[in-house]
């Protein structure tokens, strides 16, 4: 299983910014996928959650502003992000869980105040 995360960069506060995450190696259609983002000196935390069927659950911190979404004929995840705050600066990553956490490795998100 591969994961591959894109899309993070620099903004001002009030942007936006799409990522993406691209899977190989999985039926990816059968499982749920997620994004988790960790900040300097923070603990890796949960952002937003697709099931297979493609229901969505969100952190409270991003709830309103973030959105997550799949299409499986190109094996990808999205997250929508807009209203970027600078709380929201971190590295980005990407999640299946298939026996065991596979993780993408990290793309970093950077919103300046």
């Amino acid at each position: 299983v591969q994961l591959q995360a894109s899309g993070g960069g620099w903004v001002q506060a009030g942007g936006s910014l799409r990522l993406s995450c691209a899977a190989s190696g999985l039926t990816f259609s059968r499982y749920a996928v997620g994004w988790f983002r960790q900040a300097p000196g923070k603990e890796r935390e949960f952002v937003a959650e697709i099931s297979r069927s493609g229901g969505t659950s969100y952190a409270d911190s991003v709830k309103g502003r973030f959105t997550i979404s799949r299409d499986n004929a190109k094996k990808s995840v999205y997250l929508q992000m807009d209203s970027l705050k600078p709380e929201d600066t971190a590295v980005y990553y990407c999640n299946v869980f298939i026996s065991r956490d596979y993780w993408g490795q990290g793309t970093q998100v950077t919103v300046s105040s």
